[in-house]
């Protein structure tokens, strides 16, 4: 294996083709398939896979390809690297639920924010989507509040990483000393979604009450949720974690826990022969 090779390598990994490559780099098509299966057999793994014309990495191929651009960015760095060790950085790609709380995910990245040696690379998009690229392994990690389906031929590891209290959350000016049942009677509400496991557990909880919700507004989107409480729209059924700058400051209060309401928060992964060496530690410290 040498620097050849991995050029050559990430030329057919950024094209897709082995055509292509080979016009870029003014081989023929032989020659680089040749320099490709050495490479290979030097690593003694696959780099590619054929789907109908295209070649699609591995998943020893996407880990040859982190090794390859952190080579890459070493040699073009060299200077730098002389001065100050340290340089090389690994990257760990995190996918996270569109909706799901900042704060919470911030609090499960937090032991690799502001180490020099490691790259975050943060995505957010809809469930469906994320697990997608996880399936592809574009992801290391998938951060929900969903669990995905489970059948026997699926490939998620489903870790869980955190659970929240669910409470009653609004400015103190709205809650004005009322107990809870009178304020769930009495105040507009700004509640989650109702596709969502919170708002069944909620609307489960008002008809043990026997009440009957005035719904302010409803959102599918932790952040939006928080604004909407910020803003004094309604008594926002909410975690804690989400408003907790807003709590420590006073601009919001919390009311009361609600009986029985817990916010799970998952760590999806794929059962993966090479995992990222990175992600042991955050579950570790999650759990």
């Amino acid at each position: 294996m040498n620097l050849h090779h991995l050029r050559l390598f990430r030329a057919v990994a950024a094209d897709g083709t082995l055509t292509g490559a080979a016009r870029r780099l003014n081989l023929s098509q032989s020659a680089l398939s040749t320099q490709i299966r050495a490479l290979e057999a030097s690593l003694g793994h696959a780099l590619f896979e054929r789907r109908g014309r295209s070649l699609v990495l591995t998943e020893a191929g996407r880990i040859a390809l982190d090794h390859a651009d952190a080579i890459f960015r070493t040699a073009e760095d060299l200077a730098a690297v002389m001065r100050e060790t340290g340089n090389v950085r690994r990257a760990l790609r995190v996918g996270a639920l569109a909706t799901l709380s900042r704060n919470f995910q911030m609090e499960f990245l937090h032991p690799l924010v502001g180490r020099r040696d490691v790259e975050v690379i943060l995505r957010s998009g809809s469930q469906a989507e994320l697990l997608r690229e996880l399936d592809s392994l574009a992801l290391d990690v998938l951060l929900t509040n969903l669990a995905p389906p489970r059948e026997a031929d699926t490939p998620w590891l489903v870790h869980q990483i955190g659970e929240q209290p669910v409470s009653l959350i609004g400015t103190p000016a709205r809650i004005a000393g009322r107990p809870m049942q009178a304020l769930l009677r009495e105040e507009a509400l700004v509640l989650p979604a109702k596709d969502s496991a919170l708002r069944s557990a909620f609307d489960a909880l008002m008809a043990r009450y026997a009440l009957t919700p005035h719904i302010a507004a409803e959102a599918d989107d932790m952040a939006m949720l928080r604004l909407l409480a910020r803003e004094d729209a309604g008594l926002a059924v909410i975690p804690p974690i989400v408003v907790r700058d807003e709590l420590s400051s006073g601009l919001l209060v919390e009311v009361a826990r609600l009986d029985g309401i817990r916010e799970h928060f998952l760590a999806v992964t794929r059962e993966r022969r090479f995992p990222n060496p990175l992600l042991a530690g955050l579950l570790a410290a999650a759990h």
